[in-house]
């Protein structure tokens, strides 16, 4: 099943390339040292958190579940941090 996700993440584009018109957007700018960092820092998470940040924000939440309402409120807050560090102290 990851199989078809990855080979979905190739093609999409290129099908929506081929039939809308639509143009394929360069990739961005940025390291790879940088993504393959962020890449294992969510998988610690997801593992740390015991789910990903969907599953407890759309699911656990809708279940009220105490420790997804918790989680969700955890993450929430920490990438308001970091969007704040980023952007107003570190100026990026």
């Amino acid at each position: 099943m990851a199989n078809l996700f990855l080979v979905g993440l190739v093609l999409g584009p290129i099908i929506v390339h081929q039939f809308g018109g639509l143009p394929i957007p360069d990739a961005p700018e940025g390291s790879i040292t940088l993504a393959i960092v962020a890449g294992l820092l969510v998988g610690f998470g997801i593992k740390v958190g015991s789910g990903c940040t969907s599953g407890h924000g759309i699911c656990g939440m809708a279940r009220l579940s105490k420790c997804s309402i918790i989680a969700t409120y955890t993450f929430m807050a920490a990438g308001f941090v970091t969007v704040f560090i980023v952007r107003h102290v570190m100026g990026a």
